[in-house]
């Protein structure tokens, strides 16, 4: 199963390259990318997963509420994108459960760090993906986790999706720096070793990032954004359905574990 998520947030990021930017644009720039996002998921007939911070559920619950309506499912990415307690935990899903009408199931921690499994199983979480099980250097040194599904804290643990072996990541930089034929080869190598995907991605990236003097962003986060990155979904999510991999959202993955 292909479990497409995106993590819906203010736009912060160009704070981490020394960079201001308006609450207000971050806001509108996240709402232009996800509409975006819902638009091509809805001309393809495809389910995703949207990890959204109960900030921006609260400045744009339309494009909530729109998700449902779609048919995807809403899941936590904290409360703020840049400020995390424990107590956001149970405060950001039962924002979302009020806004969208829906259990709120799932959670993902932002930038994907560590959070303490007691917290979320106490937040009434079912499952957690906030682990990107592979090593990069100042972000993560994950080596040691598991790569695939497990248990901890009675919470369901679903690693974002990394190569066998070599543990190559296929987050969202893989995919907009790796050439297509690559990235596609290295995803049918996680599916047929594990059966199933966990990609995610960020609505900002489906808006035009090459505006140095704005955002001051270097090429490797910039590159096939915009338009481009439109196509490359676009590309991408046809040639799984040509491939006849199936989509799903993670309560659906859950659902499936649990029959089999």
């Amino acid at each position: 199963m292909i479990l497409l998520s995106f993590d819906i947030e203010e736009f912060d990021m160009p704070f981490e390259y020394g960079r201001d930017i308006d609450f207000t644009d971050q806001i509108d720039i996240s709402r232009r990318g996800t509409s975006i996002i819902l638009d091509i998921l809805r001309e393809q007939s495809v389910k995703a997963t949207f990890f959204c911070t109960a900030t921006f559920a609260l400045n744009d619950p339309d494009t909530i509420r729109r998700m449902i309506a779609d048919g995807h499912e809403v899941a936590s990415h904290g409360y703020y994108h840049s400020d995390f307690k424990p107590e956001h935990l149970l405060s950001s899903r039962k924002v979302l459960e009020e806004i969208t009408g829906e259990e709120v199931a799932g959670f993902r921690m932002a930038r994907m760090m560590p959070v303490d499994e007691k917290e979320i199983a106490k937040a009434g979480y079912v499952y957690n993906t906030s682990l990107n099980p592979t090593y990069l250097p100042g972000r993560y040194n994950n080596f040691s986790k598991p790569r695939t599904c497990f248990m901890k804290e009675g919470v369901l643990q679903i690693p974002a999706s990394v190569t066998p072996l070599i543990r190559f990541p296929l987050f969202w930089l893989a995919f907009h720096n790796l050439p297509g034929w690559i990235y596609r080869g290295f995803c049918k190598w996680a599916l047929a070793k594990d059966g199933y995907l966990n990609l995610y991605f960020h609505p900002w990236e489906f808006t035009e990032l090459n505006d140095k003097a704005r955002f001051n962003f270097p090429g490797y986060v910039s590159r096939n954004s915009g338009e481009k990155m439109a196509e490359r979904m676009r590309a991408l999510i046809g040639w799984m359905k040509k491939e006849g991999y199936e989509f799903g959202t993670f309560k659906e993955f859950i659902a499936r574990r649990e029959e089999g």
